[in-house]
């Protein structure tokens, strides 16, 4: 019989310079490592061409993108192993084994006769197709956007549940994830201060539960931009639906493209980061100028970690690739600056990270929960992409490698009149 596992797992603990913390099952049935540690399954060799190719990251998520890589088990388990190789080790460790060590060219001459028949395999068919030409014009923005949200809205109904809500919820100690996307909504605004009237610009609306939410509850005049054909349809037949058509109105229209200000008030909830750092100045000068002196802006937005050298910051290609092309994320306090410059007064931040985990988890049980629909509704592969980004994204937020935040910003009145009470949390 073949053992394939257990000459992989040799292989990986000289190429890693450490013990492989994971179990193997290889394609020949064969297993091999720690008999409690989580199961990676080797489906097909060709997951090794795919490693061979693009070690690291990109590499796994092809494999498993195209079902040749899979777990056996809890796939949080399995995710937080590999954290220890791809994205925790040691300073010492993370260039990887050095080639000039003969054991690892003789591992890599092993692995490579191991892979089966060259060249590379081509990327499953869900990666985006390769972009070119600079960055976040309103055409490549445009493009990016269909890719990761014009996949049907019923697969979203799945994933998000009745809310439509794609962005991190507001949790109480106990509550249904439909309980804490409202409390979400409810809460920026509440820090945006919303009155019967108001008009309220949504950029990013998405399906249009913020929308909906505040012209509902608050009675504001709410126009949302989103750059989804898809998102807008549904988000206008839900606006119908609610009799809400003379306060809602919904457009397919890129941000800066809105020239009906000024608002009273600006929700930006989950869209900051399609932006990128290029182009972030103009979009906090744009909603600048789109806002009444004494309006308030709420900027909901995913961040990450400053590096010690920013130059060496490196967009992860898995995500760049099959989630979310061309987006970025930024420091805390690089988007603080940003508005800063613009001339927003900043007057409150709110940390949420640990609500972000609990609602990836949450999205994660319903996708698992509606699998075989989900795949009908899109792919395997595109199914496969979802279910390991959301679980990925919940350790990073939970281990404290991704965070979110809630800026509450103004554009001051030239009297220096924010319209801000003196005890500004009140909202809680």
């Amino acid at each position: 019989m073949s053992d394939a596992a257990q000459r992989l797992t040799k292989l990986a603990g000289v190429l890693l310079g450490a013990p492989l913390p994971l179990r193997i099952r290889a394609w020949d049935g064969s297993e091999a490592g720690p008999p409690d540690a989580p199961v990676l399954v080797v489906r097909h060799r060709r997951a090794l061409r795919r490693l061979l190719w693009k070690p690291g990251e990109l590499g796994l998520a092809r494999g498993w993108v195209a079902g040749e890589l899979d777990v056996d088990g809890d796939l949080y388990e399995l995710l937080d192993a590999l954290a220890g190789l791809l994205w925790e080790r040691e300073p010492g460790l993370r260039t990887g084994a050095s080639l000039r060590d003969p054991k690892v060219r003789s591992a890599l001459r092993s692995l490579a006769a191991m892979a089966g028949p060259w060249p590379a395999p081509a990327p499953p068919p869900e990666e985006s197709v390769r972009r070119a030409g600079p960055l976040h014009t309103r055409r490549r923005d445009q493009q990016a956007i269909s890719h990761h949200y014009d996949v049907g809205n019923e697969f979203y109904e799945r994933v998000l549940g009745p809310s439509m809500v794609y962005s991190c919820a507001y949790w109480r100690e106990d509550g249904t994830l439909e309980e804490a996307q409202h409390e979400k909504l409810d809460l920026v605004c509440r820090k945006l201060g919303l009155r019967e009237g108001d008009r309220l610009l949504d950029v990013g609306c998405g399906w249009g539960s913020m929308a909906l939410h505040a012209a509902r509850e608050y009675g504001a005049r709410v126009t949302g931009v989103t750059l989804s054909r898809e998102q807008a349809a549904y988000a206008l037949k839900r606006v119908a639906e609610e009799g809400l058509a003379d306060r809602v109105e919904v457009r397919v229209q890129d941000y800066r493209d809105v020239r009906d200000g000024p608002y009273d008030a600006i929700s930006s909830i989950g869209m900051a980061e399609h932006v990128g750092s290029e182009r972030y100045r103009e979009y906090a000068r744009t909603l600048y100028g789109l806002l009444h002196p004494g309006g308030r802006l709420l900027n909901h937005q995913i961040a990450r970690p400053p590096e010690q050298d920013e130059s060496a910051y490196r967009i992860d290609e898995f995500i760049d690739a099959y989630v979310f092309p061309d987006g970025e994320l930024s420091p805390l306090g690089s988007t603080v600056t940003e508005l800063e410059r613009a001339g927003f007064e900043v007057r409150d931040v709110e940390s949420i990270r640990e609500h972000y985990a609990l609602t990836l988890r949450a999205w994660v049980r319903n996708l698992e929960e509606h699998w075989e629909r989900a795949v009908r509704l899109t792919s395997p592969g595109r199914a496969r992409v979802w279910r390991l980004y959301m679980a990925a994204s919940a350790l990073g937020f939970e281990r404290n490698h991704l965070g979110v935040n809630q800026i509450l910003a103004v554009r001051t009145s030239p009297t220096g009149d924010s319209s801000f009470p003196l005890r500004t949390r009140e909202w809680t």
